[in-house]
């Protein structure tokens, strides 16, 4: 359970979100849980709780929270899509052997292109590692 201090609703508001229990229970989940889950990890274990959850609804609420800038997208594997409350500029390292995915802090990277190379419109930034975690190495 969330600190009481941390006010959902108002976070929610904050992002133009409307508050509903479905999307209050899902950041929950997402501030308790940094685990960049996909859609089937949070509607597993919410579902538990909340009988009459769907998918869809999962979906729909993530998909606005990423759309009004609540959360992340990441796309570290092709076939999948993570969330990440987390939103300011980080990287994330994917362990190839737990598949856990660790957040890391970028420093002194200069990623600017020149707008000369480039006319076109970069709406996203992403900076993902690979290998073995600290854990797995051993």
């Amino acid at each position: 359970m969330l600190n009481n201090n941390i006010n959902l609703v108002a976070i929610l508001k904050e992002y133009g979100i409307k508050p509903s229990i479905q999307r209050i229970e899902i950041l929950e989940f997402l501030i308790e849980n940094r685990i960049h889950p996909n859609i089937e990890a949070i509607y597993s274990i919410l579902v538990e709780k909340m009988p009459t959850l769907s998918k869809a609804t999962v979906y729909n609420t993530l998909d606005l929270f990423a759309k009004n800038g609540l959360t992340n997208r990441l796309f570290i594997e092709a076939n999948e899509v993570r969330y990440d409350i987390r939103t300011d500029r980080h990287g994330h390292f994917k362990c190839e052997k737990c598949k856990i995915i660790h957040d890391v802090e970028i420093y002194n990277l200069d990623t600017e292109i020149n707008k000369n190379d480039y006319k076109g419109m970069i709406y996203a930034e992403e900076i993902n590692y690979r290998g073995l975690c600290e854990a797995c190495a051993k």
